[in-house]
This record gives C-alpha cells, structure tokens and sequence, in this order.
C-alpha cells in the first residue's frame, strides 16, 4: 500500500475549533506556510477564524524588525500569509497588557503595543513570554470547517508545555506522536508522497 493511500485511510480526529486549540497539517499539504504547520487558533467564531502558525520562523528578530525598539531579542515567526506587513502577538503576561484578548487560561494574544513597548524598556517581560508574528492565518465563514472535513487539518489541545519555548522545528512532530501511534505515523511520510 503506498504511504499515500495509508494517510487517506486514517480519518481526522473528532474535536471541534475552538478558541485555544491547535490546527496541526496533514503531512502532505504542500503551501509554504501550512506545509508541516501547527497554527494557535486565536478565533473561532459563525465569521471565520484567526490563526497564528508556531512554528515557521522567520529570518529576523523583533529588533531588526522595529527599528528604535527595546533591547529585545526575540525571533519572529511567520503567522500566516495574510497581512504579512502587520506584527503580531501571543504571550502569558495577561491582563498587564491592556486589550489582550485571552486565548487559554495560559495565553492571550494582541493587546496595547505602547504598554508592551514600556515593559519591554523596564525589563518587565522576557522573550520567552511572548512571541511576535508577521501576519495571520485566516478562514471565511466555513471555510476551516471545510478543510477539515477533508482532513486537511487535526484538532488537538495546547499540551501542558509552553508553547512558546518549544523548539519550532520539531513541534509539528512532537504534537502528533503526543496524539498516540495512529498520529504519530505521519511523521514519517515523505513530504513529497511522488517521491517515494
């Protein structure tokens, strides 16, 4: 049986999105961005959804990035391919930064750059408490619920580790062996299946 046909034959998981959760990418979604993605599903809503890939890096840092910026050296990564001139932001500070919008009883994302900024000057946050994105993963109106009715996309909770430290290069693999051996399979197909 070739590894194709196998991947066709194991069916999505039964979660639904939700605010929270994560999106983890079938192995042969070939987009530059979705490709081997995990994506923090910010939003959920009869509108559409808002996401933010985790683990694409980009090649700069937050102060290459925003010039005249704290001393601040935190990576950026790539959040989607929707307003990839705009930053944005996941963190675990909470309610100190005015506007953030909880996401898990761990993280929020967005909220006030200019209160963001000052705690960055005063040392009041860490790179490893936030993590900045240039622009977003989004979906119309069913249009998530679609793709992942064709098993484009699995449904799982954020694990009890932090998110925003784990290394970027293995997390897609990690999410899915932590979803048990049915998952974990998928790791080891091809990223190109014709070449197998």
């Amino acid at each position: 049986m070739k590894e194709i046909d196998r991947f066709v034959q194991i069916k999505s998981n039964n979660l639904k999105p939700t605010r929270g959760r994560l999106l983890i990418s079938e192995p042969f979604m070939g987009d530059f961005f979705f490709g081997r993605s995990v994506v923090l599903l910010t939003e959920h809503n009869e509108e559409g959804s808002f996401g933010l890939i985790l683990n694409k890096p980009a090649e700069t840092t937050f102060n290459q990035l925003i010039k005249d910026s704290p001393d601040f050296h935190s990576p950026i990564f790539y959040g989607g391919p929707v307003e990839t001139d705009s930053l944005f932001y996941v963190h675990t500070v909470g309610n100190e930064i005015e506007g953030a919008i909880q996401v898990t009883n761990k993280l929020w994302w967005g909220g006030d750059f200019d209160i963001l900024r000052g705690k960055m000057e005063l040392n009041l946050i860490k790179p490893n408490q936030i993590r900045f994105f240039m622009g977003y993963s989004g979906w119309g109106i069913d249009q998530l619920n679609s793709e992942i009715k064709r098993n484009s996309w699995l449904i799982t909770n954020i694990p009890n580790v932090n998110i925003l430290t784990t290394n970027p290069e293995n997390l897609w693999k990690n999410m899915l062996t932590r979803m048990g051996k049915k998952y974990s399979y998928w790791t080891k197909f091809p990223v190109d299946p014709t070449a197998n």
